[in-house]
Parts: C-alpha cells; sequence; structure tokens
C-alpha cells in the first residue's frame, strides 16, 4: 500500500451568474492567503504511478505516435477517475491545479512525453500550439530577445497572460537552478479589486484590444493581430484575457490605434494588481500544472539556468480543449488553436 499522503479536495463552488460591471461571485475568485497548498496539490501515490508506468509500456508496445495518444491508448483505471476530478476543479472550481510524484528522472524523453500526452489526454484534447503545428511544446531558454521571441524561449520574467487554449498543462522535466518561480493569480479577483476602486477603469477593459498574434497567422488570413475584451461575460461566465506583450507589439504595428491616458492607467493598474494577488510555485521534477485561461493568468520570474545542457530548466507544454466554458465570441476564435496547413513532426521531443 502506497504511504503518500493525499489531501487534494475540490473548493467551494458557490458562483452566481456573472453581470459585466458588476462584482463576480465565482469558486476562481481566490486570494492566496485563502488557499491551502495541501489541498490543490494532487501527490500520485505508488499505484497510481504504477498505472501510468504500465500505460507508458502499453504505448510503447503498440508503437502508438505521440500525436495519436487518446484516454483509450493510456488507460488508467483508477487515476483516470481522478484527472476527471481535476479538470472539473481546473473548469469549474478555484481554476488551477498541480500534480505531483510523476517519476522523471532516468527516464527517456519519448517516455515522459507519452506520460504528459496519456496524463493529459484524460483532461482534455491537445491543439497546436504554434505555426509548426505542434502538439506538443517546450518551455527552455533558447537565450532568445523577448522584444522578437515568445516569452518561453527566454529566460525573463513574462506578463501575466493567458494562452489560447483553455487549459495550459506544463510538465517539469527540469527546474531552473534559481529562480523560475510558476506565478498564478485570480483574474475573478483582479477585476473585483479593479472594480471597487476604479470601475470607469473596468469598463476601458471591456472594450477590443489590438494583440499581435505571434506570428502564427492562420492560412488565408493577412492581419497581424486579433483583438480581444481583456474582461468579459458570456452566458453568465466571467472571463479576461492578459495584458500581455503581445499587445504592447501590437502598437507598434502600422494602423493600429495608440492607447488613449485613460487605456493607460487602466492597463497600468491591471499590471500592479496582478502580483499582489499572485501564488508563486516552485517547480518540482515531474510536476505538471494545469491552469485556466479564462479565469486565471499566469507568468514566470526570471530564472539562471544550470551550465550542463542536460540540467537546464526544460517544461514540455500541452494546449487543452475541454469546450466547458462559455466564452466571448473573440475569445472562442483563438481557443481553435494554430491553424496550420500540413504538418512535419507535431511532438517533437526538444526544441531546436
Amino acid at each position: 500500500m502506497s504511504t503518500v499522503k493525499n489531501h487534494w479536495k475540490p473548493g467551494p463552488r458557490l458562483r452566481k451568474p456573472a453581470k459585466l460591471m458588476e462584482p463576480i461571485t465565482d469558486p476562481a475568485g481566490w486570494y492566496p492567503e485563502e488557499l491551502n497548498s495541501d489541498e490543490w496539490i494532487y501527490r500520485l501515490s505508488e499505484e497510481e504511478i504504477a498505472e501510468i508506468l504500465d500505460a507508458v509500456r502499453v504505448v510503447e508496445a503498440q508503437g502508438v505516435e505521440l500525436k495519436d495518444i487518446t484516454a483509450e491508448h493510456f488507460p488508467l483505471p483508477s487515476l483516470g477517475e481522478r484527472l476527471v476530478d481535476i479538470r472539473n476543479e481546473v473548469m469549474e472550481g478555484r481554476g488551477f491545479a498541480l500534480i505531483r510524484g510523476l517519476p522523471v528522472q532516468d527516464r527517456s524523453r519519448f517516455q515522459n512525453a507519452v506520460a504528459f500526452l496519456g496524463i493529459g489526454a484524460h483532461v482534455g484534447t491537445a491543439m497546436c500550439q504554434n505555426k509548426d503545428g505542434h502538439l506538443l511544446g517546450h518551455v527552455k531558454n533558447l537565450g532568445g530577445d523577448y522584444a522578437k521571441v515568445r516569452g518561453y524561449m527566454t529566460q525573463s520574467a513574462m506578463d501575466f497572460h493567458c494562452d489560447s487554449a483553455d487549459i495550459l498543462s506544463l510538465c517539469c522535466l527540469n527546474p531552473a537552478k534559481s529562480g523560475g518561480e510558476h506565478r498564478i493569480c485570480s483574474s475573478v479577483t483582479l477585476y473585483n479589486k479593479m472594480l471597487k476602486k476604479r470601475p470607469d477603469l473596468v469598463k476601458e477593459l471591456t472594450a477590443r484590444f489590438y494583440q499581435v498574434r505571434k506570428g502564427d497567422i492562420p492560412p488565408g488570413e493577412t492581419e497581424p493581430w486579433e483583438r480581444i475584451p481583456i474582461f468579459s461575460v458570456t452566458d453568465g461566465y466571467f472571463a479576461a484575457r492578459g495584458i500581455s506583450a503581445h499587445m504592447a507589439k501590437a502598437q507598434k504595428v502600422p494602423g493600429v490605434p495608440k492607447y488613449t491616458e485613460v487605456q493607460e492607467s487602466a492597463i497600468r493598474m491591471y499590471k500592479e494588481t496582478a502580483p499582489k494577488i499572485a501564488i508563486d510555485i516552485d517547480f518540482e521534477q515531474g510536476d505538471i500544472s494545469y491552469v485556466s485561461n479564462h479565469v486565471m493568468l499566469h507568468s514566470r520570474t526570471d530564472f539562471d539556468d544550470f551550465d550542463e545542457p542536460e540540467r537546464k530548466r526544460h517544461l514540455l507544454r500541452l494546449w487543452l480543449s475541454t469546450g466547458m466554458r462559455p466564452v466571448h465570441p473573440d475569445i472562442a476564435r483563438m481557443l481553435r488553436g494554430v491553424p496550420v496547413e500540413g504538418e512535419e513532426d507535431p511532438t517533437p521531443l526538444d526544441v531546436f
């Protein structure tokens, strides 16, 4: 029998139909001091780890390609039910969860990718993350300039933002030498705090803002930007988007109107408030996180890497679709993943 003590449990599910420009009551509207890490960290038991490793062996023996892995290919008789609970907690509860205890050391990159994709298949459907059609992404410092490339290719701190999927999932293969904390804050709490102090600035953030498309422009389209509301309500469900570097970069695109003074004040208050209500998660090797992109914002502190290539900070990444929450049409358009024409290798085992 396993000796691992797992105190994970869902949070309260108190929700009222949301109305824009009114306070939001949502299970994801938490403050850091209200959270108990024993309740949002799911610690794998020895039996559950054995299920995962057995499922990896099944995939290897059957020769299933990484891109084709489904929950049916990756049977988890006991853990599978818990993963459904975790998915529901992310989409309908506190908005995030962490699974701890997956053994990744001394296992091949392929085996770790199989485990991550197989577990994720019980939570949602993997979607393309970039113009190269990648279902499996890699967060790794390539020495890039954050002003020119996407932040996950650098070691820089990142603004609070959202990804273009229902759920962002990360699996830590190697943590950083120092720094690189995974930061999460509740966008529900952010909205409510701003509404209480400056409803006029909240109103500004309900407008449709421009942001660059990160170079991932769908086939047949030419505009280098897209427009989304920062705060929105759809069918009684609140959603927020991040004010990230992609919005700042859009200000340099010809034809995009410059911010007004009031918009700049709203953006400044948003950016100043988010870090004050955030929690920092120190990733351990083998941790898997799940974060809702509709009611959570995430970022990362800057970090220092090890010199040895095999020890450098390296996270696997999935964008997962669940279709469980109604969102604004502009946001729904972004949640289809990144359309691509053909694909070379949708599940690369490293970033090059």
